[in-house]
Parts: structure tokens; C-alpha cells; sequence
């Protein structure tokens, strides 16, 4: 049955655990025959089942429709194909699997994610589809007329009538979700037999919609709040880009093969020029080297790593059941200057899940000035004490010490008690809660967002006390620790950075 909306594959919903699903495949089926080979699949769901990105016991029968499922999200994104019996990575599949940050990557495969393609051809969407959902997602979030998108509107509205990137099209769907708005959410207002003509069940639609709106998160274009995204203040002239700049259309229909080699283009490279006469054979190496990089995924998800040391290394081994000489072999050349990216892509969305998940909001800003910039970093807010803020930090090699405060919010306001709490209870009492006895140099605080008369605020911290203070956004502060792993900063340097009375922009950081 053909799909008359927009699909996707979601055996998960959320795109975390690529990487470890891509290394999985990697280990069971490159070079290997995938259609129609029971054999494979089931090892690849095997293989899924010992990374813990698909719970065991899940299998419906004993057929490998489970390993077949989560390869074709991955097929879906562009990091695989099939040619003379064999599966290969495209270039997009070997940049996550070379160590290249994992959410380039892939926001570059969502944000060109196309119908018609080789896997809507796969599952069946209806033909009547020429769109790139997403980057038609973007334009409406830009469009000051809409803004937001709740979760309802792109599943009722846009993705059964966003069909094209015509402007009659999208105008069109442009009228009807102002019209849905003007009669309060009534589907009603567009026919009693809206969704059924159109084969959509309200839930399955609801859970396109959902995986559409976590995909598109993962890019860290969007924020979310609640049931619905937006674009974040900071990341609008990027999309604005993104958009004057889209690449056209790949043509299809065409081999599957040549589909997905365009599509599966990394963002450092143009074309696809390789032979794969000459791609080298699997060994026994070649797997344990899949092995290592799949439980090294999994690890870099959960903490930072600065540094390919002798800790990590064991942790690797013993995990991927490796020696650890090739662990190291392995890592060191993946990873020389170590890997942060798995967890930041995990960090971007704790600052924007409220109170939710605000104490690992917390942890996690502290272990990222701990073990990234090299502070003495202290998580001391966790006692939910108004007076003590999240974070304390100390240099000893430039002798001063800092406050950090994290807001889990969207649009962070210093309002009448959070200005006091500031002046009266963190920078006056700051001997209750440390024994430092250096000067405190400046206040910070990282939030996925500010309200636009943040700057004036910051200032009015700073002049009762007569400190030095900032903010920052969490993307701002993620190239921050970006640009640090290729060029470090000194703690002189931060205490200047953190100290602007202002807030931080991009153009501050790259200085």
C-alpha cells in the first residue's frame, strides 16, 4: 500500500545511536551479500542486540526483520548501499565511522533527505512527492507568519500537503495551518474525511511527526518546547544560508547504487570518486576495528573525551572484547585530539528539556569545564539550595575562581528573583560555599537561549556588585569547545571571554 504521506523508518525515533547502529553493520554485513540473506541479518540483529541499541527479545520472529528494519534507517540516511551482491558505506558512512563528527554528518544527510529517492521507492511513497521535508520544514519555522510548528501541524497538515517546494505549494500549506490555528486546532474544518482519504491514521501520522521533529533537533537548528520546535535565535542566519544555498535535487529514478553514492556524500567532498573494485577485503581486523569504534560510540556518548589515554583504552577493550593494542591503534587514529562530539549532540538537548533533565544539565556543563577546559570544576547546586549556584569553578594556574549558572530553557530571562539570587546570595555569600580564597573573576550563565533584553540584564548584574559577567548559548558555548580542541584557550583567555558584560556571540569566540 502506497504511503500518501510523508515516511520514515523509525525502528528508533531519535538519531543517537547512528554511529553505534552504522559499527554494528559494519561488523556483521560490509562486503557481504544483504538482500535476501537471512544469515546476515539476523547477525546484524545480533549484533544490535550487544550494542543495547535494540533491546533483546524484541525479534517477532526469527527472519532478521528486526536487523532489516534498522538498516534501513541507515539506508534511509544515505550511509549504505548494495552493488554486485555486496554492502558498502557511502562516504557519509565512512566519515562517522573515520571519527568525523557524527552531527555534521548527519545534519547534512537529514537536511537533504529527499522524496523521491531510493528508500521512499523501497517503502512506497506515493510518487505525487518531490520535497526535501525538512529543508520545507526550515522555511516554514523562518516564515514570520508561522514561526512554531507544533507537532499536530506538520502531522495533519504538512506532511500530507507539503508535496513540493513550489510556492503555490507551500503557500498553500501556509493557509492551512493559519486556518487550523484560526479554528483552534479543529482537523474538522478541512473535511470529516481529511486524514481517511488519505490512508493516515491520526496516531501513525503523530509519530512521523515526532521523528520528523527529533531528526530535525538533532541538527541543533531547532529548539523544542513541549509538542513543538523553533528556530533558535543564533542558528537563524545559519538557516538562512542553508536555505539561499540548498543544493538542487538528485535525480531520480536511477540505480540505487548511484541514488544513494550522491545522497551519501560527506560534507568534505563534492563527488563520489571511488573505485570499489579496489575496496579492501573484510578480515577478522577489520571487524574487531568495527567492534572497538562501536563501544567507543557508545562511551564518548556518555562523558567527553579529552584525550585517548590508557583509561580509555582498557574501558575499549574490555567492552569490544579487543586487544588492547589494537584498541589503541585504532582510537589514537580515529581520534587523535580526542572526541567530544558523541556528547555534545547529547548535551544540545539538556539545555533545552526545562526541568526535566536540568540536573544533568548541570553535571554535564560541569564535567565539560572539568575535563575540556581544565578547571577545578564543582557541581554544587544539586541540593536545590537558592543560595548556591550550579557551578563553581577554579584556576589555579591563573588564580581566580568563577560562578557558572545553567538554565534548561529556551528563552532564559534574569527576572526580579534570579537578578538577586545573583548579586545577593552567589557573588556577596561566595565564602559560604568556597574556601577558595582567590578573587572571583566573572558569572556565566549557559542556557539554550536568551530573551532579547538579555545583554541590559547582564549589565545590570554586573554594576551592584561591581564583578564581571556573561552568557552564553548552549550552540555558542559548543563552538567554544569546538574551536578549543583545535586552538585551546588559556584560562587567561576565558576569564576575558567570560568577563564581556554581554553576551557571548559566535563572532567572540572566533576572534
Amino acid at each position: 500500500m502506497a504511503q500518501d504521506y510523508w515516511w520514515l523508518t523509525r525502528p528508533k525515533r531519535k538519531l543517537d545511536t547512528i554511529p553505534e547502529e552504522l559499527a554494528a553493520f559494519c561488523s556483521t554485513a560490509l562486503g557481504q551479500k544483504w538482500t535476501r540473506n537471512r544469515d546476515v541479518q539476523i547477525a546484524f540483529e545480533e549484533e544490535l542486540e550487544t550494542t543495547g541499541t535494540k533491546r533483546v527479545g524484541e525479534r517477532r520472529d526469527a527472519s532478521g526483520s528486526g536487523g532489516r528494519t534498522h538498516a534501513s534507517l541507515l539506508y534511509s540516511l544515505g550511509l549504505w548501499f548494495e552493488k554486485n551482491d555486496k554492502a558498502f558505506l557511502t562516504l557519509a558512512g565512512e566519515a562517522i565511522m573515520a571519527g568525523k563528527p557524527p552531527v555534521a554528518v548527519l545534519k547534512k544527510q537529514v537536511l537533504y533527505f529527499q522524496y523521491p529517492s531510493s528508500y521512499s521507492e523501497k517503502v512506497k511513497v506515493t510518487p505525487r512527492f518531490k520535497v526535501r521535508p525538512f529543508l520545507f520544514l526550515l522555511r516554514l519555522l523562518s516564515d514570520s507568519r508561522i514561526k512554531i510548528l507544533t507537532q499536530e501541524e506538520i502531522a495533519f497538515i504538512v506532511c500530507i500537503n507539503a508535496e513540493n517546494e513550489k510556492d503555490r505549494c507551500y503557500e498553500d500549506v501556509v493557509g492551512m495551518i493559519l486556518r487550523y490555528r484560526e479554528f483552534s486546532y479543529d482537523l474538522s474544518v478541512f473535511g470529516e474525511d481529511y486524514l481517511a482519504n488519505h490512508g493516515a491514521s491520526a496516531n501513525n501520522l503523530m509519530d512521523v511527526a515526532n521523528t520528523m521533529m527529533n531528526w530535525l533537533d538533532y541538527t541543533q537548528l531547532v529548539y523544542r518546547e513541549k509538542k513543538s520546535i523553533g528556530i533558535s535565535s543564533d542558528k537563524q542566519a545559519e538557516v538562512d544560508n542553508i536555505l539561499a544555498t540548498a543544493a538542487p535535487f538528485i535525480k531520480y529514478p536511477v540505480a540505487d547504487d548511484v541514488y544513494q553514492r550522491k545522497y551519501g556524500l560527506d560534507p568534505w567532498h563534492q563527488k563520489d570518486t571511488r573505485n570499489l573494485l579496489n575496496t579492501e577485503t573484510v578480515t577478522s581486523r577489520n571487524v574487531d576495528r568495527n567492534r572497538i569504534l562501536r563501544a567507543f560510540f557508545t562511551y564518548s556518548s556518555m562523558r567527553p573525551i579529552k584525550e585517548i589515554d590508557s583509561s580509555v583504552v582498557d574501558y575499549i577493550s574490555l567492552m569490544s572484547g579487543t586487544e588492547s593494542k589494537l584498541a589503541e591503534e585504532v582510537l589514537t587514529k580515529a581520534y587523535p585530539n580526542g572526541a567530544v562530539g558523541g556528547f555534545l549532540s547529547n548535551y544540545w538537548r539538556m539545555a533545552f528539556q526545562g526541568k526535566d533533565e536540568a540536573t544533568d544539565f548541570e553535571e554535564a556543563t560541569t564535567n565539560l569545564f572539568q575535563d575540556v577546559f581544565g578547571y577545578k570544576a564543582s557541581h554544587i547546586g544539586q541540593s536545590g539550595a537558592k543560595s548556591t549556584p550550579d557551578i563553581l569553578l577554579i584556576s589555579d594556574s591563573d588564580g581566580y575562581q568563577a560562578i557558572v549558572d545553567t538554565k534548561a530553557y529556551s528563552k532564559y530571562s534574569i527576572s526580579g528573583d534570579h537578578h538577586n539570587r545573583m548579586v545577593y546570595n552567589y557573588i556577596a555569600k561566595i565564602s559560604n560555599y568556597s574556601d577558595c580564597k582567590y578573587p572571583l573573576a566573572y558569572f556565566t550563565y549557559i542556557s539554550g537561549g536568551f530573551v532579547s533584553q538579555i545583554d541590559q540584564q547582564i549589565q545590570s548584574v554586573v554594576s551592584e556588585p561591581d564583578t564581571h559577567g556573561s552568557c552564553i548559548t548552549v550552540s555558542n558555548f559548543i563552538e567554544l569547545i569546538e574551536d578549543h580542541m583545535d586552538h585551546p584557550y588559556s584560562h587567561k583567555e576565558l576569564r576575558k571571554l567570560f568577563s564581556m558584560d554581554r553576551q557571548i556571540m559566535l563572532s567572540d569566540i572566533h576572534n
